[in-house]
């Protein structure tokens, strides 16, 4: 499938100067489209589709820093630039403070337009990379069942299996069935990876960064998780269902192989 190409979207309630820039843009080998207002492009546009924003600042209605409030809502915020004849200091100040990727004047050279352009399309690709990440590890923390999520807060601590057991009121054989379960989830394979994965994603945010720091090994004391532990379908949906198998029964089941403690 080919990438979608971006798309430089240009605000201004000035027909000419849309003619104008838009041509600029064009010649310089962007794909441009223009909007009289900025109702007009939050109504058009495509959230999914990659590009920036060039909008003038004073418009009717909906002015420029309106619609950059607006853009930071959405789930694909685009960055903006702004091209202004009617440029003031405070304006200035709160556009850039927001995360405005340039405040230009509409007098100003072309070529200091078009680097602009280029920093806020590449800003796009960037982000937009971030977020999909953010959504692809998003997903597979969503696989884990409440109490794998409860186990994987204490293993990211740096607790034993044994600390978990006794904190969680379970058998150490189940903490050890939830912690290949979730390694397996994550695909992971070391408590170094999972804490990692587990920071980059934002998981436990209200755990201090030294706990999370001191739950991950040096790179000489990484300790592999075992890939033989038989993982059963019914641990996926319901942690209930793995402490209920093995809380009275150790008979019934071998008894998986051992993992190491963390």
């Amino acid at each position: 499938m080919n990438a979608i190409a971006p798309i430089v979207h240009v605000v201004d309630d000035d027909v000419s100067f849309l003619a104008a820039i838009s041509r600029l843009l064009r010649a310089a080998g962007f794909s441009v489209k223009t909007y009289l207002s900025a109702e007009e492009f939050l109504a058009q546009r495509d959230a999914d589709s990659p590009g920036c924003v060039l909008s003038d600042l004073q418009m009717p209605q909906m002015s420029g820093l309106d619609l950059q409030t607006a853009l930071a809502q959405t789930s694909n915020p685009l960055p903006i630039l702004f091209l202004t004849g009617h440029g003031d200091i405070l304006s200035t100040v709160q556009a850039m403070r927001d995360g405005a990727e340039d405040f230009l004047e509409k007098c100003a050279p072309k070529e200091k337009l078009l680097e602009a352009v280029i920093r806020a399309l590449g800003r796009d690709a960037q982000e937009r990379g971030a977020r999909q990440r953010q959504r692809e590890l998003h997903a597979r923390f969503d696989t884990l069942t409440a109490r794998e999520l409860e186990v994987l807060s204490h293993v990211v601590r740096g607790r034993l299996n044994k600390q978990i057991a006794s904190d969680l009121n379970i058998h150490e054989r189940t903490v050890k069935l939830h912690r290949t379960a979730i390694t397996t989830k994550l695909k992971v394979q070391s408590v170094a990876e999972l804490t990692r994965l587990t920071q980059e994603a934002n998981i436990f945010l209200g755990l201090p960064e030294s706990a999370l720091e001191n739950a991950a090994p040096g790179p000489k004391q990484i300790t592999q998780f075992p890939t033989g532990v038989p993982f059963h379908h019914d641990a996926r949906s319901s942690s209930q269902t793995t402490e209920q198998r093995h809380a009275g029964d150790h008979s019934t089941h071998s008894a998986p192989r051992r993992v190491a403690n963390h």
